[in-house]
């Protein structure tokens, strides 16, 4: 029987995989309007995601500069009846290039009551499951954040905070200040993205400077029940079949390997390389951006198989592409 992941505290029959809907909504245009083929694109996606048991689903207001969004709020304005199966997670917080500024991170109340209120609006939705800080503010004034919290939280816009891209010590500043826990954080972690694991197995050896990962964020989350979802969990497909002609040696070496181990355990590959990362006992919860209706299936496999600690290795080293210390 798999083990509980911490979002089950908050959400019981949530799905241990996470469909992302950063692909959705098609190409940006010169006009930005969504055409029949985007709706009926993403719709297949969705209700692929249902039927495979994924009831998550995860935005950022940024995807296809509010496109994604806007084309799922298409789908559940024909289709109602499919919000109740449904979790659903956006961000905000960053604020892109536009005219003579440069772009930014922005967590002040203003804006981030102002951007809740586009999300819903472009969802069609009265509330998001979770509100999700997108990256970390270095100008963020933590009182001013907490009482918009407070309010979005309060007026039913919002049920409950969680970040992404954070460290403990960031997580652990806002949370002295919000009166709600924040149940999850979303960070790169993939097969082809290491630096989580490296950052533990490589305290006090040589070139542990190297790691670009902060001493302590997974095990500050998993002491504090809170959930760690792995963006880019796929890689990008790189271990899948065309992973095999890389002109990258550790790539090759390992997507021969995640196909071995795919024969082994009679599942596709995509299932081997988050299997991988839900072997883990934080209990990691993926999440997947493919609008690929055979890979989502092809993914959810993952839930069927449990690694065996030779063949977890064995993938760790082989994309490291070097013995470990």
């Amino acid at each position: 029987m798999r083990k509980s992941i911490p979002i089950k505290k908050y959400f019981p029959d949530a799905s241990n995989i996470v469909y992302g809907c950063m692909g959705l909504g098609g190409e940006l245009g010169d006009n930005n309007i969504l055409s029949s083929e985007d709706t009926s694109k993403a719709q297949g996606a969705i209700e692929c995601a249902l039927e495979s048991g994924i009831n998550f689903f995860d935005h950022a207001d940024i995807y296809r500069r509010g496109r994604a969004e806007q084309v799922f709020g298409q789908v559940l304005h024909k289709s109602p009846q499919l919000r109740a199966q449904m979790i659903i997670q956006s961000k905000c917080g960053i604020r892109v290039k536009h005219g003579d500024n440069f772009g930014c991170y922005d967590f002040s109340g203003d804006w981030v009551t102002h951007s809740v209120n586009g999300i819903l609006k472009r969802l069609n939705i009265e509330y998001l499951d979770v509100l999700m800080l997108h990256r970390p503010d270095p100008l963020m004034e933590i009182d001013e954040l907490a009482k918009a919290v407070e309010s979005l939280k309060l007026s039913g816009k919002i049920n409950h905070l969680a970040v992404s891209n954070m460290n403990l010590h960031q997580i652990s500043l806002l949370q002295s200040a919000v009166g709600v826990p924040i149940i999850a954080n979303q960070i790169e972690m993939s097969l082809s993205k290491l630096d989580w694991l490296d950052e533990g197995v490589m305290v006090g050896s040589q070139g542990n400077h190297k790691v670009d990962f902060v001493s302590g964020t997974l095990e500050y989350c998993q002491l504090n029940n809170i959930q760690l979802q792995a963006w880019g969990s796929l890689s990008k497909g790189i271990f899948c079949e065309h992973g095999l002609y890389s002109s990258n040696q550790n790539v090759r070496n390992t997507a021969e390997l995640v196909k071995q181990l795919s024969n082994k355990y009679q599942v596709e590959s995509e299932a081997i390389v988050l299997a991988f990362l839900m072997r883990h006992p934080a209990g990691i919860q993926p999440v997947i951006g493919t609008t690929n209706t055979n890979r989502i299936r092809n993914a959810v496999s993952a839930l069927n198989i449990h690694l065996d600690r030779h063949d977890w290795y064995n993938l760790y080293v082989s994309s490291r592409g070097e013995a470990l210390p």
